[in-house]
């Protein structure tokens, strides 16, 4: 796996084109928003990636706004501006390189790794507001209450949450995503990892904040919950 962090904007819309999965198989930790605005309250909470992949192509405008401040934001971050074959190359102005659509996944990966120093190194702790999660012994801290070991399918759920933190993400996509299976017949499991996590993330486990249920949807992960409460600053 590699140190380096990335943060990929992109569209809903992206679908079975989304770049997440090229990411994923080439080892990249990243975490994905599907709005500017998400994009700047995930800057807001975990500070600044290594890279930033800003794929407006599979956006509702052009993006050229928010590459903008983007850059204005990350300073000398790298970003890599993904943009529609008939949109303007000005578009593209705010970014270190730019790819048009169609490209290959390969063709992506080879402008990240151009961009990022080869012996980048970061520590294995994610910042979320007054969370830390701890991903080389694999711990989780909130608001200084100490740190609550992990076991490798709750980090695996945890990180699976703070990828799409304020987005309702169903039982069958956790299911998916952590536990690689489409069965969703027996969720027993789940649910005892659910608990489990509150566990280890709530200051009231019956009284959830951070890990809500949305009735006959799934879990949302509340990031607003963390706001205000960064202990580490």
């Amino acid at each position: 796996m590699h140190d380096a962090v990335i943060l990929l904007v992109e569209g809903k819309s992206a679908g079975s084109s989304s770049l997440a999965p090229a990411l994923e198989k080439a080892g990249y930790q990243f975490s994905v928003v599907h709005t500017g605005t998400a994009a700047f309250a995930w800057l807001d909470y975990q500070g600044p990636p290594d890279l930033v992949v800003f794929d407006a192509a599979t956006m509702r405008t052009s993006g050229s706004r928010t590459c903008r401040r983007l850059r204005r934001v990350l300073g000398d971050t790298p970003i890599v501006h993904s943009r529609a074959a008939d949109a303007p190359e000005e578009d593209s102005a705010c970014a270190d390189v730019y790819l048009v659509h169609p490209y290959t996944p390969r063709k992506l990966l080879n402008r990240i790794r151009a961009l990022l120093p080869a012996d980048i190194t970061k520590e294995e702790v994610v910042y979320f507001g007054s969370m830390r999660l701890y991903r080389g012994k694999s711990s989780v801290e909130v608001d200084g209450r100490g740190e609550h070991p992990l076991t490798p399918k709750l980090a695996q759920l945890l990180e699976e949450f703070l990828r799409h933190p304020n987005e309702v993400i169903s039982r069958r996509q956790l299911m998916e995503n952590v536990w690689k299976t489409t069965y969703v017949g027996d969720t027993r499991t789940l649910d005892v990892h659910i608990r489990w996590m509150r566990e280890c993330i709530e200051e009231n486990p019956a009284k959830p904040k951070l890990l809500r249920t949305v009735r006959g949807k799934g879990y949302i992960f509340m990031l607003s919950a963390l706001q205000d409460k960064a202990a580490y600053d």
